[in-house]
């Protein structure tokens, strides 16, 4: 059943309190890390859901003016930085093991940096849900530093790198994201999430129509999750992909 706007951010309210209660228990001992963990990655996904069926609803409700389309690709470059939180949820459980995790060119990383990326991988998810990017990209470069190959850690500082020169009017940092976006691609072609917000960027950036449809398409062979599936919706519905 669709939500209507106040229900929408009755959710919101309750998921982000839900995650404040939740990190103090973590913080005085009242609350493991595993199950910290659990209840994160819960509310961070309901959350981020939310937040892209709210934005979707005004978009399908707002009248559009003239220049309609520049207003909406800036509508949508806008819901893409707030559930990019989802998409991080989504990822960072397929590299939180110590096999993915571990996984270099080299096979020089030990059990003590396998720990210690999961430890800066929380950090960074925790940083990004507090409003934290600056903060989360540090964390993310430092996983870089023990494994380069880390999927998880490129595609966010990927993301992060092109929604700062995005924002900033930054062209060498918008092509650094999307070089370190591609390189995630790489890595693990197959995984939905990457693929997502590499055709997110590409549709949000000027001259990539053909690039965005491509990924798009390839995006819905890999068997997208259904909160994946909502994200990728607006898109594929301007794209006449759905």
């Amino acid at each position: 059943m669709t939500r209507d706007e106040s229900q929408l951010l009755d959710e919101i309210s309750l998921r982000e309190a839900s995650l404040l209660d939740a990190r103090r228990e973590l913080d005085s001992g009242d609350l493991g890390a595993d199950a910290f963990g659990a209840i994160e990655q819960r509310d961070q996904t309901a959350l981020a859901l939310a937040r892209a069926q709210l934005q979707a609803l005004r978009d399908e409700t707002r009248d559009q003016p003239l220049g309609a389309r520049r207003v909406r690709r800036r509508r949508l470059l806008a819901l893409a930085l707030t559930c990019f939180a989802l998409a991080l949820s989504v990822l960072l459980w397929s590299a939180l093991s110590p096999r993915q995790a571990g996984n270099s060119s080299t096979g020089s990383i030990t059990l003590d940096h396998v720990q210690q990326i999961r430890q800066l991988l929380i950090e960074a998810q925790s940083d990004i849900a507090q409003g934290n990017p600056v903060t989360a990209l540090s964390a993310y470069q430092q996983v870089l530093a023990l494994d380069a190959n880390n999927v998880t850690a490129l595609t966010q500082t990927g993301w992060l790198d092109f929604s700062a020169g995005s924002t900033s009017k930054n062209v060498t940092l918008v092509r650094e994201g999307v070089a370190t976006l591609r390189r995630a691609i790489t890595l693990a072609p197959r995984d939905p999430g990457t693929r997502l917000y590499y055709a997110i960027v590409a549709y949000s950036t000027p001259g990539n129509h053909a690039l965005a449809v491509a990924q798009f398409r390839i995006f819905k062979t890999l068997q997208p999750s259904p909160a994946q599936r909502i994200i990728a919706q607006p898109y594929l519905r301007r794209l006449s992909l759905s």
